[in-house]
């Protein structure tokens, strides 16, 4: 079995793919405090409950690892070596500078480009066809572009709902914090539902905004049925509010993961 893990900013998504199918997905806390042998302990929590769903315990013989938090990268690879937790896993595989540069060969720095970038433009890609467009709603709100011929060449890097939220109550005294879900009405009659809308239709307003620019520019706008695929933790508090989005995949960025781990289990001898 092949484990991906999607070290983010907010979390860190684990999967967990017996083939090409993805058997078991949990999310985690990204904190980079926690020691791997705290991540030892979680992550054989993990395994047990997948070992009662299966019938037998998982047996992984291949780790990748993408991330962002470079504190944690390092944790949880020492996780993935630690052989009373993988006693058959080779060493991990970490999707660094030189994998990303195979990708995204076209941009003028590709090692800037971050390992789940690559990973949700490779699964477009494959998965849904090019060109295409992937929104990825996470800590920050990532929009990338995969053009005719395949290639990844960037895309638009904006403050995610969550952290745009933060930062207007932290901003704002008389703001109370409240929770993230779309109002009804785009016009709110109290201040909770007006900084909901001001969030959430907000934020749709600008992505659609940018996807309809970015089409134009790429000149997509001939081509019928371009994918556009949004991901993340936080799409579904505006996937309904996307007029030009035709996919939800809520796991583009594992998939892409397991995806490099077989492109370089082919290349390797």
């Amino acid at each position: 079995m092949l484990l991906t893990i999607d070290i983010g900013n907010t979390q860190t998504v684990l999967g967990l793919f017996e083939g090409a199918e993805l058997r078991h997905i949990w999310r985690l806390a990204s904190e980079v405090k926690r020691s791997a042998d705290e991540l030892h302990s979680i992550v054989a929590q993990l395994y047990g409950e997948a070992a009662k769903i299966d019938g037998k315990p998982p047996v992984v013989t291949q780790v990748v690892i993408g991330s962002v938090v470079p504190m944690l990268t390092q944790t949880w690879a020492e996780l993935s070596q630690n052989v009373s937790y993988h006693r058959n896993a080779a060493k991990p595989f970490i999707v660094d500078a030189r994998i990303t540069a195979k990708f995204s060969a076209h941009i003028p720095n590709p090692a800037e480009v971050g390992a789940d970038r690559i990973a949700n433009a490779l699964a477009a890609k494959m998965l849904y066809g090019s060109p295409a467009i992937v929104v990825d709603f996470g800590t920050a709100t990532n929009i990338d572009v995969i053009n005719e011929e395949g290639n990844y060449i960037g895309g638009v890097i904006s403050p995610g709902i969550q952290t745009s939220a933060d930062a207007l109550f932290n901003s704002a005294a008389r703001l109370p914090i409240t929770k993230l879900e779309l109002p009804e009405r785009v016009i709110g009659t109290t201040t909770k539902t007006a900084v909901q809308s001001g969030l959430l239709y907000g934020e749709a307003a600008k992505i659609n905004a940018l996807i309809g620019a970015l089409k134009k520019e790429q000149h997509m706008l001939a081509y019928l049925g371009v994918p556009i695929i949004a991901t993340g933790g936080l799409a579904p508090l505006v996937t309904p509010l996307l007029s030009m989005l035709t996919h939800h995949d809520e796991h583009l960025t594992l998939k892409g993961l397991y995806l490099i781990a077989e492109f370089i289990r082919r290349e390797r001898p």
